[in-house]
């Protein structure tokens, strides 16, 4: 395409617009453009890579790399830092004796003791009913003399029922017919401490004395009460008293036993038996007073006959029923007999070997009395 540049002037003198080209072929092929020359400024810094190395079997070990050179760099915990130096003890000595330090270390042992009280209260748990102990020592001065005259006089007391709240027995500071350990322990010590001083008069004491009388009342009550659950197992006797419980209506007997023996020291021989035999029926009529409502109140359920494959009648049912809870209650009825039986027993057993020496009155008149 010829360009002409008279064709861009108008008729009225002006310059014309150029216009616009629409083919391109018209104008003609481009130049083409220079290769890529990096020229001096541009330098790859090293060498081309040649071709690779033989294989060769083996692991092939650097002979350049110095293994015995000390590292320069610094590994310590802070490399920009200076460490600095350990406390002296005077330091140590001052910090330990701010306040701060002082109530975090006082607060912190709390815890400490806190947590172990825990641990032991829940060891102990496992073995002694800690908190079960608490409820049969919950008593007060007016509840033991009013039990110590319920145990010597029980013919005029009425109401035998233990009191309950809720689902839980009244502790025995509000009801006189709720079981306790607090007299029977008491009793305890209080039998072995008389009983040293009857053989004191006897000219048979020795310090080995006490322990021989501690230890055979220790291990009569606990005869009789491995004696009471062996019973109650073997005869399949259900009911509602406790070890616990046993153990404290079994714990009652010290009473009528330092009654005879102080009946025994002022009156002799004589005083001795007549006490003792008035309060064994006092005791067990006690026993069975107390024990009866517990007893009787167990499991009375008719025990679980087979089935054979066919409809049991009514009247057998019925029949078999009623033979079972009477056999229960007779059980029953025999286990009470028997500890009522036994309590005034033991007492005497415990005490007549303690009973070889006149009444303390005599021994005050004749000094030389033997």
């Amino acid at each position: 395409m010829n360009f002409n540049a008279s064709r861009n002037v108008g008729q009225s003198g002006g310059i014309r617009k150029a216009k616009r080209v629409s083919d391109v072929s018209a104008m003609g092929v481009p130049a083409p453009s220079a290769a890529f020359n990096p020229g001096p400024a541009y330098s790859p810094g090293y060498p081309p890579a040649g071709p690779p190395p033989p294989y060769q079997e083996g692991i092939q070990l650097e002979t350049h790399n110095d293994f015995g050179a000390q590292p320069g760099a610094n590994y310590g915990l802070m490399g920009g830092f200076v460490q600095s130096p350990m406390a002296s003890p005077a330091q140590l000595g001052s910090m330990l004796q701010q306040p701060v330090v002082q109530d975090m270390a006082m607060q912190y042992g709390n815890q400490l003791a806190a947590q172990g009280r825990a641990v032991v209260q829940r060891e102990l748990d496992k073995y002694v009913p800690v908190s079960r102990l608490r409820y049969y020592f919950a008593v007060d001065t007016r509840y033991v003399l009013r039990k110590l005259l319920l145990i010597m006089f029980p013919y005029t007391h009425k109401e035998w029922m233990v009191k309950y709240d809720q689902d839980t027995p009244v502790q025995p500071r509000y009801d006189i017919n709720a079981p306790d350990l607090y007299i029977p322990s008491m009793g305890y010590v209080t039998y072995v401490l008389l009983a040293g001083f009857m053989l004191g008069l006897q000219h048979r004491f020795s310090p080995e004395q006490i322990g021989i009388q501690a230890s055979s009342a220790l291990a009569y009550i606990i005869f009789e009460m491995i004696l009471y659950l062996v019973t109650l197992y073997i005869t399949n006797t259900n009911t509602n008293l406790r070890t616990l419980d046993l153990l404290a209506f079994s714990g009652y007997k010290y009473t009528i036993m330092i009654g005879g023996l102080l009946a025994g020291l002022l009156f002799g021989k004589t005083g001795y038996y007549c006490s003792l035999v008035y309060s064994s029926f006092a005791l067990s009529y006690f026993l069975v007073k107390t024990l009866r409502l517990q007893l009787l109140s167990g499991s009375q359920g008719p025990e679980q006959q087979p089935s054979y494959g066919y409809a049991a009648s009514p009247y057998a049912d019925n029949w078999s029923a009623s033979k079972s809870s009477a056999g229960g209650t007779k059980r029953r009825v025999y286990f009470l007999l028997f500890v009522a039986v036994t309590q005034p027993l033991l007492s005497w057993w415990l005490t007549y070997h303690l009973m070889d020496c006149g009444s303390l009155a005599r021994r005050c008149v004749t000094p030389d009395y033997k």
